[in-house]
């Protein structure tokens, strides 16, 4: 369990330090939110019915933004392979890093998704099964993301 956790810390520390991810992350989620009113019009009631899919197709691409370097630093620095070597079991490296991605990226996205949802119209009755979606949903798109950014860390 220590292990799990100084992983977990230690990607937050990188993530701080290097900057960047979840700032980069929301910034983008509020921008790709808010093209689809100026390019589908003011009609309000239009975009309330589709301000769901908007808020997840923005988070989709958000959380794409900072998954090709889940893995790729610690495979250039050689830390990945020393992980390898770690007691802790490998899929519970993997968990902590995807945790730890989660916090910088996913975490902010819900932190953000009230205030877009409010600027799209989005009615009350939607605005909890958003957040409720958000909160299951985020961090599966973590999880799935992180099979993908393993499968492509040795390709550069």
């Amino acid at each position: 369990m220590r292990s799990f956790l100084l992983i977990v810390s230690r990607d937050l520390q990188l993530a701080t330090r290097i900057g960047g991810g979840g700032a980069m992350a929301v910034g983008f989620f509020v921008i790709a939110a808010t093209l689809y009113p100026l390019a589908l019009g003011p009609e309000l009631n239009l975009l309330g019915r589709i301000a769901p899919g908007i808020i997840w197709v923005s988070a989709l691409l958000a959380c794409l933004l900072s998954l090709d370097r889940l893995f790729q630093a610690d495979h250039e620095d050689g830390t990945l392979d020393l992980l390898l070597l770690d007691p802790l079991p490998l899929p519970l490296v993997i968990l902590a890093k995807t945790l730890a991605h989660w916090l910088t990226t996913g975490l902010p996205l819900i932190i953000a998704a009230p205030v877009l949802a409010l600027t799209l119209n989005l009615g009350a009755d939607g605005f909890v099964t958003l957040l409720a979606t958000m909160l299951l949903g985020t961090p599966s798109l973590s999880l799935l993301g992180a099979v993908g950014a393993a499968l492509t860390v040795g390709i550069r």
